[in-house]
């Protein structure tokens, strides 16, 4: 058993909002090696959008403290014994909903939510990539139904079944949007359309989408029915990230018998005409998983030069009330992260 104390961002109670958050200096912090816990000393970590309404609406299989950010980035202090992550490595993580996030100076990671930071990649920018980038490699190699189940670890195998398909990502400048374009049309090879607001159409074009749509300026629907040739600018896949009238939208653009797949909310809750399978529309709904080996797949990725991630902003620790007021706005470019060496 390994123990260190240290600052931590705390949520009072589920009800708690972000004004709510307090800053507290004595959290004791406990890792368990016959549990496959890590000790880690956390260099950067970065908050999700909404997560705050996540204990009220989605409670902790057991009572724990609340602690934001489920992304991290840090050095090992201690391991279990045979884990391939000992004292020193440098790693990151999304780690699970079922303990405290990662706001906080030390914190505990499992080895199989681990892998290897990019040596490309500063604390900072490492910790704005693992819940994206595993959220888009669970929606691109597992939800969408496209790639076999023996192949959600084959490139190869998972771009020859993407040959030919087309999709369109709804707030494609977001944390996870950017990934889904980035993997989809860098990686595997697909046709990519996404939604975002004027500002972003070039950012979603140079992480590769063929089109960029101003979500702002063109109704969807319209947007589809403008090609003459039949089907001709539907897709076989939507992919939601932000819900509400955008997914509502999207619903108009997907093919006779193809998916549309939400992170945000059920998609069949916004279908414009109420049935799906009318149209043969499959409709998914996932909450991703922590996932140590898609996300040291990502490493490879990223060190290839394929993909990266993107940093909105960098706050300290202490300005977590300013860092969650950007986060709510919905318009960051990228994600927040907190840099915990700052104000040291």
């Amino acid at each position: 058993m390994s123990t260190e104390t240290a600052r931590a961002l705390i949520q009072p109670t589920a009800e708690s909002n972000a004004d709510d958050l307090t800053l507290q200096t004595d959290v004791v912090v406990n890792s368990n090696p016959a549990k496959g816990e890590h000790l880690i000393h956390v260099r950067a970590c970065s908050p999700c959008a909404g997560e705050l309404l996540w204990p009220r609406n989605f409670p902790p299989p057991t009572k724990r403290l609340l602690i934001p950010c489920p992304d991290v980035s840090g050095t090992v202090v201690s391991a279990p014994p045979g884990s391939p992550f000992q004292p020193g490595a440098e790693i990151y993580a999304r780690t699970s909903y079922a303990r405290p996030g990662n706001a906080r100076d030390y914190t505990i990671a499992t080895t199989d939510e681990l892998a290897r930071k990019p040596e490309s990649l500063t604390w900072v920018e490492a910790a704005a990539v693992p819940v994206s980038a595993e959220t888009a490699w669970q929606i691109l190699f597992i939800n969408a139904g496209i790639v076999p189940p023996e192949a959600v670890m084959d490139i190869p195998r998972a771009k020859l079944a993407w040959k030919g398909k087309r999709i369109l990502v709804t707030a494609a400048s977001g944390g996870v949007g950017l990934w889904v374009v980035q993997l989809a049309a860098r990686v595997l090879g697909v046709e990519v359309i996404g939604t975002c607001g004027p500002d972003n159409v070039d950012l979603v074009r140079s992480m590769g989408a063929k089109e960029a749509v101003n979500y702002r300026a063109t109704d969807l629907k319209a947007w589809v029915e403008e090609e003459e040739e039949e089907e001709g600018r539907r897709v076989d896949v939507v992919v939601d990230c932000v819900g509400g009238r955008a997914l509502e939208d999207a619903w108009w653009t997907v093919k006779d018998g193809g998916t549309v797949v939400s992170i945000f909310q059920p998609p069949k809750t916004s279908c414009p005409w109420k049935d799906p399978s009318t149209r043969g529309v499959k409709d998914i709904f996932f909450v991703m998983e922590p996932s140590g080996n898609q996300l040291g797949a990502v490493t490879e990725l990223i060190e290839l030069g394929k993909c990266q991630g993107r940093v909105d902003s960098v706050w300290p620790l202490e300005h977590f009330r300013s860092a969650f007021e950007r986060l709510a706005t919905g318009h960051a470019r990228g994600k927040i992260v907190f840099d915990l060496s700052l104000n040291r």
